[in-house]
């Protein structure tokens, strides 16, 4: 692509702002009164409320993690934990109010779903203001909504699954997040269910020094199968924000379930999302994922494979440039017999940008039998970007197959005299070098995803090579 067609691309599409305009906004700060007031604007059933108090008590039990980035800027006094806008729960797009409706208008929502999904989630700072999902799922008694009326009209389904895959005392962000978590997405697909077409949630942030908190909990049944896509963004202030997100996902028996996301949060967020899987006999967890934007990120999947011949892959990217420190990777456990991982990870740095790739490998005594490739590459763009792997492989049989591959190196000098020497300019050279390196994450995203992936990658290119 040349040089004019990238710049073509609005590169402000992200950053666009609406006016810090809310119905309400809780005072900034991590109180006993300032949870029990979200759990009292949030309408929570007792048992909810009881159990924010108790998470508040554990996080204020664990100590802040000290062997990733610094988050020694992030202070809880200064971000608010919960923010309403000036609007309610829609299903239809036309009363969403035009502001918020004007900002994911142009970020392609509506259109995306159009297009290409059967359902939509779009939550704007701490609620869902929008969600939808086509007819015949309905009557195929799958269930798409956001997470509080899951948590009235589904609360069995809701107890028996919820911070149980991710348990709260699992670090000090869990904690955090199970306190002043709001909004987010539930889907339950029934035994037998294939979903055809993808659902997607989309998580906008727009007030100054808040969070986002979402809670998003997956169920695919018994031979059940779900493309579930998220979205993130937020547009760039001068003060911190803070993403805490939560990400719970069951696959049962014989289900499969492929978890895409595309992040591409401002500069000044830190994100600190979590985000696990629980795979049962026969069944596949699949990752996609696209880390872009974030001041700091520390970000790992996790699949938990429980059942015999369960399966995982992750396929993932990282891009930092100026000023972010992207600690990403991805965790598995092989809990059980004949189980299979596969990693597939990549960063690009630029600009004096840290990339980090951290992961774990268990495969425990139970798990004989078992496969485990992981294969991760970095490639930086300058002298004066920094990559860095830190695997931890803890093996406890010896009846397993396992490799671990990791390439860590600069943009190649010989590739870009080839190309130059057909008549490429060097700065084009550079530009399809790193999308053919982020080609194979880009290939497993639905194309409309795709294409906007590769430009964001567009968009952190312009400017810095050549």
């Amino acid at each position: 692509m040349s040089k004019t067609n990238i710049e073509e691309i609005n590169r402000n599409i992200y950053d666009i702002k609406n006016k810090d305009e809310y119905d309400y906004k809780i005072k900034k700060g991590l109180t006993k009164e300032i949870i029990e007031e979200i759990s009292k604007q949030k309408n929570d059933p007792i048992w909810m409320k009881e159990f924010r108090l108790k998470a508040l008590d554990v996080y204020n039990s664990l100590e802040m993690p000290t062997w990733g980035p610094d988050l020694s800027e992030l202070n809880m006094d200064d971000i608010a934990t919960y923010v309403r806008p000036k609007t309610g729960l829609s299903n239809s797009w036309e009363d969403v109010p035009e502001d918020i409706k004007n900002t994911f208008d142009k970020l392609g929502i509506p259109e995306a779903e159009k297009k290409s999904l059967a359902g939509v989630g779009a939550q704007y700072d701490s609620e869902v203001v929008y969600h939808s999902m086509k007819e015949e799922l309905i009557k195929q008694g799958v269930i798409y909504t956001d997470m509080e009326t899951a948590v009235r009209k589904y609360p069995d389904l809701v107890k028996e699954h919820f911070m149980k895959c991710v348990p709260v005392n699992d670090h000090k962000f869990v904690a955090l997040h199970g306190a002043v978590w709001s909004g987010g997405s539930f889907v339950y697909v029934p035994k037998g269910i294939k979903v055809d077409i993808p659902l997607q949630s989309y998580f906008r942030l727009n007030s100054p020094e808040s969070g986002q908190f979402e809670h998003t909990l997956i169920i695919v049944d018994e031979g059940a199968s779900l493309h579930f896509i998220e979205g993130c963004s937020a547009p760039k202030y001068n003060k911190v924000n803070l993403h805490a997100g939560c990400v719970e996902l069951y696959v049962k028996d014989n289900a499969y379930l492929r978890y895409s996301t595309i992040e591409n949060w401002s500069k000044n967020m830190l994100n600190l999302n979590t985000k696990k899987a629980i795979v049962g006999n026969n069944a596949k967890m699949e990752w996609v994922s696209g880390s872009f934007g974030s001041k700091i990120s520390m970000l790992y999947p996790m699949s938990i494979l429980n059942g015999e011949n369960a399966k995982t892959e992750f396929t993932g990217i990282s891009f930092a440039g100026k000023g972010q420190n992207l600690d990403n990777g991805f965790k598995v456990i092989h809990n059980n017999i004949n189980t299979s991982s596969i990693v597939n990870a990549k960063s690009i740095s630029k600009n004096g940008g840290t990339c980090t790739y951290r992961s774990l490998v268990r495969v425990n005594e139970t798990a004989k039998n078992s496969k485990c490739s992981v294969s991760c590459e970095s490639l930086m763009l300058d002298d004066i970007s920094k990559s860095d792997t830190i695997p931890t492989s803890d093996i406890r049989t010896d009846e397993v197959e396992f490799s671990h591959e990791a390439k860590i190196g600069k943009i190649s000098d010989k590739t870009i005299f080839y190309l130059m020497s057909r008549g490429i300019s060097e700065e084009d050279a550079k530009a399809m070098i790193v999308r053919g390196f982020a080609y194979p994450i880009s290939k497993e995203l639905p194309v409309e995803y795709a294409v906007e992936m590769n430009n964001l990658i567009n968009l952190e290119l312009e400017g810095s090579i050549g």
